[in-house]
């Protein structure tokens, strides 16, 4: 090989030699493609599941975020349902009111110092018109991370009107909301307060039937959603969004308010009259349904104003701790006729002997079948009667009459623990009775494998058990309605407050307890009591009443309690219409407390209005020793003074008028006592014209205890009126109280009873 040649193949061998030097420094080796490959579809994997995450797991929440980011609700309250009485009456109704809020973000400008003056300037605005405090107002104002602040709930129409005025003049066009609110108003103030119970500030029931249906009377909120852009001020033009909300429904109630008026004006009357520390309590219901035709407690409350303590309450309120005044109210609203238990003492006597004779353990006419002496000796321990004289030789209907303790307990032994546990559980004592009121308690009895012949003794005639006196009244009317117990109803229907639809809330059966022959037996024996038994001061002038006078007195760690005195009443006694029960707690051990004295007479005062009014026809007569007769006051309105006195005289009235000017011409406008009352013929009437108005009030005497010529006399003399319940006696009651306040001419009415030793 030449020289030339080696130079060439030199040359290309170095040729090659800086090529793949090249080679080996510029290009990407197959590892790194791959791992680079790999990576990329890795990263990218993992952004899909990324999205994926996003979209199907988190979507949800991220969705709420932008809305809440984007949009401004204001909630619409519903209105709250009405609460009517069976008459159709409102009890609890909604009136229009509106809650002012605001959207703190639309107060922001665009200097800092130009926002704070704005924010400061709502801030003085709406404390001033609303009387709230500045500072608070002022930091609702400025928390711009909030969409919307809640100033000021259950607005007047005039405060409304004052800030409009007040928006108007300082341009202010956006950032303040008047919403649709409703506010409760209860329109008969204390009537049937326990039971109707109140609302709290959100219009949420918080006792009562407001509380336990709530869920019905509430109704669904509504809200109006419109969108804000990104600095948070709502985008002009921007569609919204409006959700309606749904007024809750309107309930109708079984409670009668003529008679809720009746029971609370008497037994008002009874505790203050009898002193009973504690108060007192009513129910009236309807056998045949289990209607609820009224209940009510004494003390009571102003629904209107829940917080401020009773009258009895004020007294000692001021001594009261924190806790101890929480307590006190919490009494004050709750019914005794469900939330308390208490011993029924001799009115439980009429479910021993309904058991015994429907178990024919006896009758009710057996001569010799009882014998009392006065104390029965009961496995060494001695219980007495009520009666420190013994009844001796009884029938059970008899020893029902006397209320005789040492019978019932013959009779309960007779009976047996077994049986008589088997029949409280029919009659319902052992469970709640269903009413549709929350804070039911249950009765309180002993356990049956623990009922000795101490236990058993005393449970037979009403001691050292605790029932509910809804429970009670739930059972003696299985015991009228022939033997059928049904179950108590407080609410009668539901109505849609949109559509108009109506949901009955249907009465229920629950079983039958005893047979119908047994609850004839047993009327029998009711109306025993009251015609010649303990319980004769319930009776009523023109009508049968049945029933069984209760006294018990709580011993040992108990009797700080005190008596409980008692009386449950049915009338008529045959096709019962009421089954009624007064219960009046702690009256003084000095005075009259026993249930035929003290309860007895209020149920006749009850019974005595309730009965025309429910139209329960009367059988009375004439009164034989009334020495003047009744008549029907004539209507005289209209007519010329001159023909009212005429027409008024001849029926032998005392006429009392004092006009200036021609009686020939002056009209009557008004007469007390008004047309259609039965008055005695030389009753007082007052006419009033158009001349003659000014009216003369007052004070109504304590009548109780005298004769009839003697209240005649002392009504006479204050130019008030007299009707008689009752053909002899003296007065028991009267249906004013003493010192209440009426008008001249004004029917005060008396109950007369023959005085009676026998009243347990």
């Amino acid at each position: 090989m030449n020289k030339k040649h080696k130079n060439i193949v030199k040359y290309k061998n170095k040729k090659n030699e800086i090529k793949n030097d090249y080679n080996v420094k510029n290009t990407i080796s197959r590892k790194k493609v791959k791992i680079i490959t790999v990576a990329t579809y890795v990263a990218l994997f993992a952004l899909i599941i990324r999205i994926g995450v996003i979209q199907f797991v988190d979507g949800t929440r991220f969705k709420e975020l932008a809305y809440s980011q984007q949009a401004i609700n204001q909630i619409i309250s519903p209105k709250r349902g009405n609460i009517y009485d069976t008459t159709g009456k409102s009890l609890a109704i909604s009136e229009q009111v509106d809650t002012i809020t605001i959207n703190p973000s639309k107060f922001i400008k665009e200097k800092e110092e130009d926002t704070i003056k704005y924010q400061e300037l709502i801030a003085q605005g709406l404390s001033s018109i609303f009387s709230l405090d500045y500072q608070e107002t002022l930091t609702k104002v400025q928390n711009t991370k909030s969409s919307v602040q809640t100033i000021i709930k259950k607005v007047e129409q005039d405060k409304v009107d004052e800030l409009k005025k007040w928006m108007e003049e300082n341009e202010i066009k956006v950032g303040i909301n008047i919403d649709e609110d409703s506010k409760r108003y209860y329109p008969n103030n204390n009537l049937a307060s326990q039971l109707i119970g109140f609302c709290g500030s959100d219009n949420q029931g918080l006792s009562g039937i407001e509380y336990s249906w709530d869920s019905v009377l509430t109704g669904t909120y509504g809200k109006l959603v419109s969108a804000k852009g990104g600095s948070q001020s709502e985008i002009p033009n921007s569609q919204e969004k409006y959700i309606e909300a749904q007024d809750g429904s309107n309930i109708t109630l079984t409670i009668d308010m003529k008679i809720q008026s009746i029971v609370e004006k008497y037994l008002k009357q009874a505790v203050q009259d009898n002193s009973c520390s504690k108060g007192g309590n009513v129910i009236v219901m309807q056998p045949s349904t289990g209607d609820i035709l009224a209940m009510a407690s004494y003390p009571d409350y102003d629904l209107n104003n829940p917080y401020v303590p009773s009258e009895n309450l004020k007294t000692t309120w001021d001594t009261l701790t924190d806790e101890q005044q929480r307590d006190a109210l919490q009494l004050m609203w709750n019914g005794k006729s469900i939330s308390d238990t208490y011993e029924p003492g001799s009115t439980f006597k009429i479910i021993t002997a309904a058991v015994a004779l429907e178990e024919n353990i006896t009758d009710t006419d057996v001569p010799n079948d009882f014998i009392c002496t006065g104390v029965e000796n009961v496995s060494g321990t001695p219980i007495k009667c009520w009666r420190a004289n013994p009844h001796g030789q009884q029938t059970l209907k008899e020893a029902f009459g006397n209320s005789c303790n040492p019978a019932f307990m013959q009779l309960g032994k007779r009976i047996g623990a077994t049986t008589l546990y088997k029949y409280y559980k029919a009659f319902g004592f052992f469970d709640k009775t269903g009413i549709g009121l929350s804070g039911e308690f249950k009765s309180i009895f002993h356990n049956l494998e623990n009922v000795g012949p101490v236990e058993l003794a005393t449970m037979s005639f009403g001691q050292r058990i605790k029932i509910t006196p809804l429970q009670l009244v739930t059972a003696v009317s299985a015991i009228v309605n022939d033997g059928v117990l049904m179950q108590p109803r407080i609410v009668k229907e539901i109505t849609n407050a949109k559509t108009g639809a109506v949901t009955t809330v249907e009465t229920k059966e629950v079983r039958q307890v005893i047979s119908k022959q047994t609850s004839e037996k047993m009327k029998n024996l009711l109306e025993y009591d009251v015609t010649k038994g303990t319980g004769g001061n319930a009776a009523v002038d023109g009508y049968s009443v049945g029933g069984k006078t209760g006294t018990s007195e709580p011993i040992g760690e108990n009797s700080d309690e005190g008596y409980v005195a008692s009386f449950i009443g049915v009338s008529p006694v045959e096709n019962t219409e009421i089954v009624i029960l007064v219960t009046l707690y702690d009256p003084p051990k000095e005075r009259k407390h026993q249930g035929g004295q003290i309860a007895a007479p209020v149920v006749s005062q009850m019974l005595t209005d309730i009965l025309p009014y429910l139209g329960v026809p009367s059988d009375a007569t004439e009164n034989s020793n009334q020495d003047s007769k009744t008549v029907t006051l004539p209507d005289v309105t209209n007519k010329t003074v001159t023909e009212a006195k005429k027409i008024l005289s001849s029926y032998g009235f005392d006429v009392q008028i004092s006009v200036t000017g021609n009686e020939d011409s002056l009209l009557v406008m008004e007469q007390v006592p008004k047309a259609g009352t039965k008055l005695f013929t030389d009753s007082i009437i007052k006419l009033y014209s158009t001349e003659n108005t000014t009216r003369t009030s007052v004070d109504v005497p304590d009548l109780k205890g005298m004769t009839i010529a003697q209240a005649k006399n002392s009504l006479k003399s204050k130019n008030l009126n007299i009707a008689i319940s009752g053909s002899e006696g003296t007065v028991i009651s009267q249906d004013y109280a003493i010192g209440d306040t009426v008008e001249e001419g004004t029917v005060i009415t008396v109950t007369l009873k023959q005085t009676l030793t026998d009243a347990h």
